[in-house]
């Protein structure tokens, strides 16, 4: 009689790839439900429950515990479940030994792109002004800028701040951006390199901060950067907090030289009760919602890019993380 080899259970166990997903704002059965729409062959683990660590093969993290890191050893492509990935260096050895990918797909690019227009738009057309009119019963038209008068200066020209400085643009503001190295963009005038920020600082009536919070960046807005700018600015940030030094932005709309400042992001999140941002009314606090990811196309571009990553391809937003830390010695 012929032998029968039945499947080994441990083996086809053992082929299955295994994501980890830990995030800060709930939704996981949504997050699981888009993983299996888009990719049903993967297995999706919800942290704290990560099971046996060595079996993961690609964890979606927010904010992780430095210590889960330590579960994670065989862990070969973190990726973040923001644009940014600065929430995930609290080991920096660990994710610089992996690949780290950030969150680039539609809904974030959009939610981004409404966000700042929103603000410049109420800033352009004094809507805050005419609101305090209304209060008053007050019936008075001010006067009117072109939006092809009227400047917006794009801080960080990556996929956001590209799609920002283009909407901006299309709808008739003359818009510069300023990023690290050129970037050729229809209807934005580009700056880039610290040589280049100073001119591109001049006359610009909205600055939208939309850089990445990497070791180049920390602080760059900051009391001399102000001082650069034409009095009255208004500052739009939905980057990282810690890319504006706080105290100098709070001193600089105390004195008249910033006119005021949108922001959706902070130093410490959430933003203490007792922080003076939350007294001074030329000030429009939000709570870090300036475009929030969303689980199923979220889940569509991580499962993308698995299958980039499983064909050998390269993956779309691999992060350069000397951005980050200094070249690795050999």
């Amino acid at each position: 009689m012929p032998e029968i080899n039945l499947p080994n259970e441990s083996v086809s166990q053992q082929t299955t790839e295994t994501l980890l997903l830990k995030t800060d704002t709930g939704h996981n059965e949504e997050w699981v439900e888009g993983f299996r729409q888009a990719i049903p062959d993967l297995e999706i683990r919800i942290w704290p429950d990560v099971g046996m660590g060595s079996e993961i093969k690609y964890a979606l993290l927010w904010n992780p515990p430095e210590e889960l890191y330590h579960e994670l050893s065989e862990v070969e492509v973190i990726f973040s479940m923001g644009a940014g990935i600065d929430n995930l260096l609290h080991s920096p050895k660990f994710v610089q030994d992996r690949v780290v990918v950030r969150m680039i797909e539609p809904n974030l690019t959009s939610g981004m792109v409404e966000y700042v227009l929103y603000h410049v738009l109420r800033v352009h057309r004094q809507m805050d002004v005419y609101r305090l009119q209304a209060e008053r019963q007050e019936w008075a038209s001010l006067p009117q800028t072109a939006a092809c008068n009227y400047c917006i200066g794009v801080m960080g020209l990556g996929i956001l701040g590209s799609a920002v400085a283009k909407t901006l643009s299309y709808l008739g503001y003359r818009v510069r951006g300023w990023s690290r190295s050129n970037r050729l963009i229809e209807g934005v005038t580009s700056y880039s390199g610290v040589g280049e920020l100073h001119k591109f600082a001049e006359a610009i009536d909205v600055l939208v901060v939309l850089l990445p919070l990497n070791r180049t960046t920390h602080s760059i807005i900051n009391a001399e950067l102000f001082s650069q700018l034409a009095e009255g600015v208004y500052i739009i940030n939905v980057g990282r907090g810690s890319l504006i030094v706080e105290s100098d932005l709070l001193d600089a709309v105390r004195t008249g030289r910033i006119s005021g400042a949108a922001l959706d992001v902070f130093d410490i999140e959430p933003l203490p009760k007792t922080h003076p941002f939350w007294s001074e009314s030329r000030i429009t606090i939000t709570p870090h919602i300036a475009s929030l990811t969303n689980p199923a196309s979220a889940s569509a571009a991580v499962a993308s890019n698995i299958r980039r990553y499983r064909a050998g391809h390269p993956m779309i937003g691999v992060a350069d993380m000397t951005d980050y830390f200094a070249a690795k010695e050999d």
